[in-house]
């Protein structure tokens, strides 16, 4: 088997005060357009997982987020065809601004136990069950 580079993908599940998860839909043109995923992104060569994880918010979605305010909860370990995933998952209950789709994405407020009912990405799916023993 080849070695696959190791990628560092971040992911947040921000939960509102009604306990629902913030999903967004990838949009056409992107890899796995259509699947629904947490929000996050790669982490930029020299960035720790937290400042990655703070501007990529900044930039989808238009929210601030504290460190403080990010909680780690679980990871998600995968391989893809071309490169393995290692994407550690944070909780945020606290951010400054209205989330709003800033890159075309479709965003969606969804309870943790429905979250099976979106398609998602594979590495994503097994962070679910984690989300419904936190939240339900």
């Amino acid at each position: 088997m080849a070695d696959l580079k190791l990628t560092l993908v971040v992911a947040c599940a921000l939960v509102d005060a009604d306990k629902r998860v913030l999903i967004a839909q990838r949009p056409e043109g992107k890899a796995l357009a259509g699947l629904w995923e947490f929000p996050g992104g790669k982490c930029e060569p020299g960035e720790r997982p937290e400042q990655s994880l703070i501007r990529e918010l900044h930039e989808e979605l238009g929210i601030i987020v504290a460190e403080p305010c990010l909680a780690p909860l679980t990871f998600a370990s995968y391989a893809y065809e071309t490169f393995h995933l290692l994407m550690p998952l944070y909780i945020c209950r606290r951010w400054e601004g209205m989330v709003a789709a800033r890159e075309g994405q479709t965003l969606a407020w969804v309870r943790a136990n429905k979250l099976r009912d979106y398609p998602m990405p594979p590495a994503d799916i097994p962070l679910i069950p984690h989300l419904i023993d936190l939240l339900m």
